[in-house]
């Protein structure tokens, strides 16, 4: 397990955001997401496959063929996207309707590694050093640059974009875009930020990985106002992602067990999906 780690952590030649893609590679893909208030079904990937689990964990396979399924995000008519990456770090974005009809919506991708769509439609994606912006019918265009491993995505009702990014020696950040494209640092003091998700209130969860070991592995909440609560630890082998559903709710695979843990908002915490084959390392996201 130590070595899957470490495969995990290790910054090689291919960068940071290269081993984040082989780390879901290896271990399985999962991507878990809360499409609907009333629904609440969590959906995840693995392997080749797009899964779908009930409430009450009951699971069907909700598409197949992809190649190697990353991160997720439902549009507001409940469209599922992903991001699905091959071998060698190119990406392609595909839609699938809700009753699994798949297209292509973008191709060319450099290591897509986290999706958010904001409230006109807009699509975000995480590429490595930039974060790209796509209109409803597909127009892309560079939203922000300068990045050094951009991974997770998260955006509010306010139309913010943050962005959780792995530093160089320094440790990684969480940085804060306005609509405009405007760029701040919301948080910093990381070893290395993943997924990122938002609750009702505003609050902002963010996920820290921990070091080559898992240690410094934790949930982090932060209110509007940038204030910072630890709202679960310790963890080993969670992320890269996580979710919230509409309910507030939050969801984290846990890559070493297979399970997934569910956390009440006040942080009670039970298992939702118990060794999973399908929840080896996964990008989390609510939509």
């Amino acid at each position: 397990m130590k070595n899957k780690i470490t495969e995990t952590k290790f910054k090689s030649a291919l960068g940071i955001a290269g081993q984040l893609f082989i780390r879901v590679a290896c271990l399985g893909v999962v991507i878990l997401i809360c499409p609907s208030a009333s629904a609440q079904n969590l959906f995840v990937t693995g392997g080749n496959s797009i899964y779908e689990f009930t409430p009450t964990g009951v699971e069907t396979t909700f598409a197949s063929g992809l190649t190697g399924p990353g991160a997720l995000a439902f549009d507001g008519a409940g469209n599922l996207f992903v991001a699905d990456t091959d071998a060698g770090g190119i990406g392609s974005i595909y839609e699938f309707s809700p009753f699994g009809v798949r297209t292509t919506f973008a191709t060319g991708l450099n290591y897509p590694s986290g999706l958010a769509f904001d409230m006109a439609g807009n699509l975000f994606v995480a590429e490595a050093t930039a974060i790209s912006k796509f209109t409803p019918a597909g127009v892309r265009t560079i939203f922000a640059s300068g990045l050094n491993a951009s991974v997770g995505l998260a955006v509010d009702s306010a139309g913010n974009l943050f962005v959780t990014d792995w530093g160089t020696g320094s440790g990684g950040y969480v940085y804060k875009f306005t609509s405009g494209g405007v760029r701040t640092i919301f948080a910093s003091g990381f070893i290395s930020p993943e997924g990122l998700a938002v609750d009702s209130a505003g609050n902002l969860f963010v996920l820290e990985g921990g070091d080559i070991d898992g240690l410094g592995a934790a949930i982090y909440k932060f209110t509007p106002a940038g204030r910072r609560h630890t709202f679960a630890s310790p963890f080993q082998c969670i992320g890269p992602g996580l979710a919230i559903d509409s309910a507030d709710n939050v969801f984290v695979p846990d890559w070493c067990t297979g399970d997934i843990h569910k956390f009440t908002p006040h942080a009670k915490e039970s298992t939702f999906v118990s060794a999973s084959n399908h929840a080896t390392g996964s990008f989390l996201a609510c939509q």
